[in-house]
């Protein structure tokens, strides 16, 4: 089997940043292989996914004391804004133009850091601790999966891939579909409800973000393995941070149904 068609095969994932041609095009424009200086490695995927962690942190952090010096929202709600929008324009770019992510992916990390912090302190506001909790939830989801991973333990089949991707697109489309009736006065009453349903909804949810984690530890992996070029680190660690930062929110919308019970 050729490189590129072995990449083609483990193609598929939840994670709107990877899909089945990420890595095999961007070995294509190098011909690279894993031993090449020039080329991804996971040692250095994972040190541009700390570098994007303390970005986030950091604008955060900023956002999140200038709620609380104020104990207004609205005083965090225009960079909330910003930090959204912005975000998910530079998302759009770093998937399309791969090749920017040494920049893209930064700026992105910094630009959910302003929104991850503001929504951060509105939920602390509200439940004393809820953040701490979420953010030990998240770190700690993503080690017991990458060892659960490396172990072998949990393995991404093809019928897994199916799984969790039909599983990941259904919950898109139905917080989609929810946006859109917002807009005009109604909602899906379940999605944020918390009630039963509405929790064993969110354990659904977080339970698929979770699980996108293998599929992205596994894609990084062959990508690596197949000699993607070296700004395929920036590009793999912000796919990592799209699905902890989807888990990390889904993570507060849990607790914060649970705590208001």
């Amino acid at each position: 089997m050729s490189k590129h068609s072995a990449l083609e095969k483990f193609g598929r994932s939840g994670n709107p940043a990877l899909n089945a041609a990420t890595f095999s095009e961007a070995a294509r424009q190098t011909g690279g292989t894993s031993g090449d200086r020039a080329t991804m490695s996971l040692e250095g995927t994972v040190n541009k996914t700390g570098i994007l962690l303390l970005l986030v942190v950091l604008s955060g952090a900023w956002t999140w004391n200038l709620f609380f010096d104020s104990g207004n929202a609205s005083t965090v709600m225009p960079m909330m804004i910003v930090g959204g929008i912005g975000g998910f324009i530079f998302a759009l770019i770093t998937i399309f133009k791969k090749h920017w992510s040494g920049l893209t992916a930064p700026i992105y990390a910094v630009l959910q850091g302003l929104f991850l912090g503001g929504i951060s302190a509105i939920y602390e506001s509200q439940f004393d601790g809820i953040v701490i909790q979420a953010v030990g939830l998240t770190l700690g989801t993503l080690s017991s999966l990458l060892v659960l991973y490396k172990t072998g333990l949990v393995k991404p089949t093809e019928n897994f891939r199916l799984m969790v991707t039909s599983a990941t697109m259904g919950i898109g489309l139905l917080y989609l579909v929810s946006m859109i009736m917002n807009m005009f006065g109604s909602s899906i009453g379940f999605i944020h409800s918390n009630g039963l349903f509405g929790i064993g909804f969110s354990l659904f949810v977080v339970a698929i973000a979770a699980l996108n984690l293998v599929l992205d530890f596994d894609f990084i992996e062959q990508g690596s393995e197949q000699g993607a070029p070296k700004y395929m680190e920036w590009f793999g660690a912000f796919s990592l941070m799209v699905t902890l930062i989807w888990l990390y929110l889904e993570m507060l919308r849990l607790l914060a149904k649970m705590r208001s019970r």
